[in-house]
C-alpha cells in the first residue's frame, strides 16, 4: 500500500464562536463512538474535492452548519497514527493526514448535531483555551497545541 493510500486525507475545524474577537472560545464536541472522545469537527476529503469544500461540506454533515468565516488555514498537513483503540475501526488506513483551518461562527449560528440517524457527536460545548487541552481526547492534544499555538503566533487568535 502507498503512503498516500495508508493515511486517510482529512480536514479539521478550529472553531472560534461568533463572540470572538472579544471573547475566544473554542468549539469542540463529544464523539457518540468513542467514550470521553472530545474534539474538533473533522472529515475525510472525497475524491476530487478541495479541503475548502471538504471544510465546508463535513461542517455541515457533523454540526449543521457551515456558514463560517475562514480567518486562516495551517501551512502544512499534519499526519498522524491512530491510537489501537481507532485503527480497527478506520481500516485500511493506519492514521490520518489532516489539514487544518481556523474558523468563525457567524452571528446566531445554529448547530444542530443531529443531522444524521447516527450522529457522530453527541454534545458540544465553547471552552477557554486554557481548558481545551484538558478537555480534548490525549491522542490530539499536541497536534491541537501546535496547530493553536501557530494560530496564536501569527496573530490570527
Amino acid at each position: 500500500m502507498s503512503k498516500e493510500m495508508e493515511y486517510r486525507p482529512n480536514v479539521s475545524a478550529v472553531i472560534l464562536s461568533s463572540k470572538y474577537p472579544e471573547k475566544c472560545e473554542f468549539f469542540i464536541a463529544h464523539r457518540s463512538d468513542i467514550k470521553n472522545a472530545w474534539q474538533f469537527p473533522q472529515g475525510g476529503i472525497d475524491l476530487g474535492e478541495s479541503p475548502k469544500e471538504a471544510l465546508y461540506r463535513e461542517l455541515q454533515e457533523e454540526i449543521g452548519y457551515s456558514d463560517i468565516e475562514i480567518i486562516s488555514e495551517f501551512p502544512e498537513w499534519i499526519t498522524y497514527d491512530f491510537p489501537n483503540v481507532i485503527s480497527k475501526k478506520m481500516y485500511p488506513f493506519k492514521g490520518q493526514t489532516q489539514k487544518y483551518f481556523l474558523v468563525r461562527l457567524k452571528e446566531d449560528s445554529l448547530i444542530d448535531l443531529r443531522t444524521h440517524k447516527v450522529p457522530e457527536f453527541e454534545e458540544y460545548e465553547f471552552v477557554a483555551y486554557e481548558d481545551l487541552f484538558k478537555r480534548v481526547t490525549y491522542f490530539k492534544r499536541r497536534i491541537y497545541r501546535r496547530v493553536i499555538d501557530y494560530f496564536i503566533k501569527e496573530g490570527f487568535i
